[in-house]
């Protein structure tokens, strides 16, 4: 029998290399971002063009390279910071050039230029699919440039995988976010096809915040900082009256790197306790300076989960430290024991007179059974004769005299028999029931079906919003008043990338800024006050990556109306609202399921509800 293993060439090793490292344009613009910051560049650009799908581009001022480490940070295994295997548990850089290098280069076209400052020429090579096609001597610029271009040019089948252009701009946002807030001190600019999407100066920590997320987000913010043995914490926190119902604006850095942890997530929502309504998530930037020995980063190829020696010291000094600061800054409330009570009295009251107690007067002669004695008396032999309890009334009512007993006896109603047995759960009305707020059960011929109220008025809306985009034109209706949006600048250029699929389907846009939209008309089924709700819901679905392959962006728009405008749980629907809601949903084309996939109704067939009192 012949050898049937062998030896994988060089570049087909490379691309299944890639695969792991370059999972999307993102994964591209992260590993050369923090090449650069590696490199010590003060001042970073990153152009984009189509998403980073036809150019990726970044250049920086750092420290830049030499002809030998240009040739050599292409090559597999290449890295300027692991000398020794004891190295990867004392990493205090991001990866500097090397390493990942080598994946993207044999994917993709690859154009580098560098020159380091004490050398009067640089260095330029171009390399297409690991084969390195020219190398040069040119004048350039101190520092890097790298562009690549025609990202997984020859794996036609990753690059079909790839999701649109806005999805894929958001995913390549997020993670220069993350980088531009790890390095305050560093100045970044974002061009997308040609647009200033962010251009982010030298500032301090609270400064890039606002920068990034907007000017309004300066009176959200609290500060947090604590200093301890194994742990140093410094950042932000959103106040919880500005919390979100979606997991947005959470940010962990360890050692500025981003990172993901479930576990410390919990301890800041753990400070949160009580302060923020069901389902809404606090927004903060939390800064950890812990040793390098004490982590571990290499657990996950892309570094964004490590491994803490002592998570359960972390989570009880995060959870602390934040709670601390709520309290601190007047957030949460807390117990202080030194408060000088003077100081809750308000100006206006300082100077006047104290309150007198008023005085209580007592009838000692007063005598409540007087009057009402023979009254008692009778009542107890009437009861006694017939031998039933008298009709006791809810509330007191003034007697003079026994004579007043017979006079208006209309104003006392005896509780109805039926009210024992109603709940707040199940309120009948007529052909259909709600049930717990939440179902309807509607009866009929073979059985009962029971309806999800929320997920049936989502497809309803869903195919009403569809066709209102697709098959007809739209309506718009006009605003009195233009209504002034204040968004993040990723979010700004989001919803410009969509602006004719949403002027489609009934919004008028007045003004883009940078950090506010201006809308002046919207589609005639929904309301003013509806507006941002619908905006934020419809970016949270694009970051979330709602499958709009079939209707580009027509889709995920109509499920983001759809969700935001269906009724929720709990809402109470009177019996011509379930009536409607019953007789919409089995008009629709696809009234089974909802517009994510849910069941919408379970049929009950009197063979199955006989089942359940047969057993």
């Amino acid at each position: 029998m012949s050898d049937i293993i062998q030896l994988l060439p060089d570049h087909v090793a490379n691309q299944i290399a890639a695969g792991e490292v370059v999972q999307r344009p993102a994964s591209v613009v992260k590993e050369l971002l923090e090449n650069s910051i590696d490199a010590g560049a003060t001042s970073i650009t990153l152009l984009l063009k189509d998403a980073g799908k036809t150019l990726i581009q970044v250049i920086d001022d750092g420290k830049g390279m030499s002809a030998t480490d240009a040739r050599l940070c292409f090559e597999r295994h290449a890295t300027s910071k692991i000398r020794k295997a004891q190295d990867l548990f004392n990493l205090n850089t991001k990866g500097f050039r090397g390493e990942a290098l080598a994946s993207i280069a044999a994917i993709a076209h690859v154009e580098l230029k560098t020159k380091q400052e004490n050398d009067d020429l640089g260095t330029a090579i171009k390399i297409e699919g690991s084969t390195v096609v020219s190398q040069e001597v040119i004048s350039t610029a101190k520092g890097t440039s790298i562009a690549v271009k025609n990202l997984f040019y020859n794996i036609p089948a990753r690059r079909n995988f790839l999701k649109s252009d806005t999805i894929e701009t958001r995913h390549i946002i997020d993670e220069f976010q993350r980088v531009a807030l790890a390095h305050p001190s560093i100045s970044f600019l974002l061009h997308h096809n040609g647009n200033e999407v962010y251009h982010l100066k030298e500032s301090n920590l609270r400064k890039r915040i606002v920068a990034i997320f907007g000017g309004k987000m300066n009176e959200k913010l609290v500060p947090i900082e604590e200093q301890t043995d194994i742990l140093t914490i410094s950042g932000f926190a959103a106040k919880p009256e500005f919390a979100k119902k979606k997991r947005g604006e959470q940010f962990f850095f360890v050692n500025d790197r981003f990172i993901k942890s479930s576990y410390l997530n919990h301890a800041v929502a753990n400070a949160f306790e009580g302060l923020l309504e069901h389902n809404a998530h606090p927004s903060y930037f939390l800064y950890l300076s812990v040793p390098p020995g004490s982590i571990d980063i290499n657990i996950h190829p892309t570094k964004t989960e490590i491994k803490f020696d002592n998570e359960k010291a972390l989570y009880a000094i995060l959870r602390a430290t934040v709670k601390h600061s709520l309290g601190q800054y007047n957030v949460a409330p807390v117990l202080d024991f030194n408060r000088d009570a003077t100081l809750d009295t308000p100006y206006d009251f300082k100077d006047k007179k104290p309150v007198t107690t008023p005085k209580i007067i007592v009838d000692p002669t007063f005598n409540p059974f007087k009057e009402e004695a023979k009254i008692s008396q009778q009542s107890v032999g009437a009861s006694s004769s017939s031998g039933a309890r008298p009709f006791q009334p809810s509330y007191k009512k003034e007697v003079g005299s026994w004579e007043s007993l017979y006079t208006n006896t209309d104003t006392f109603e005896a509780p109805q028999q039926e009210q024992l047995f109603t709940t707040e759960q199940e309120t009948e009305t007529g052909k259909t029931f709600q049930i717990q707020k939440k179902y309807i059960l509607s009866s009929i011929k073979s059985g009962a079906v029971l309806i999800h109220q929320s997920l049936a008025h989502q497809r309803v809306l869903y195919e009403e919003f569809l066709h209102n985009i697709t098959v007809q034109e739209a309506s718009s209706q006009q605003l009195l008043f233009p209504v002034n949006i204040s968004l993040s600048s990723s979010d700004i250029e989001m919803i410009y990338s969509i602006k004719s699929d949403l002027e489609s389907a009934g919004f008028v846009f007045n003004e883009f800024t940078k950090e506010s939209v201006v809308i002046g008309g919207i589609p005639t089924s929904i309301t003013e006050s509806q507006i941002t709700l619908i905006l934020e819901q419809l970016l949270d679905d694009i970051k979330m990556e709602v499958p709009d392959a079939s209707f580009s962006h027509f889709d995920v728009m109509a499920k983001s109306f759809a969700k935001s405008l269906a009724i929720k749980t709990g809402t109470i629907l009177n019996a011509k609202e379930q009536e409607n809601l019953v007789n919409d949903l089995f008009s629709c084309k696809e009234p089974s399921i909802s517009p994510f996939g849910k069941a919408t109704f379970k049929t009950l067939s009197l063979a199955e509800i006989d089942t359940i009192f047969n057993k």
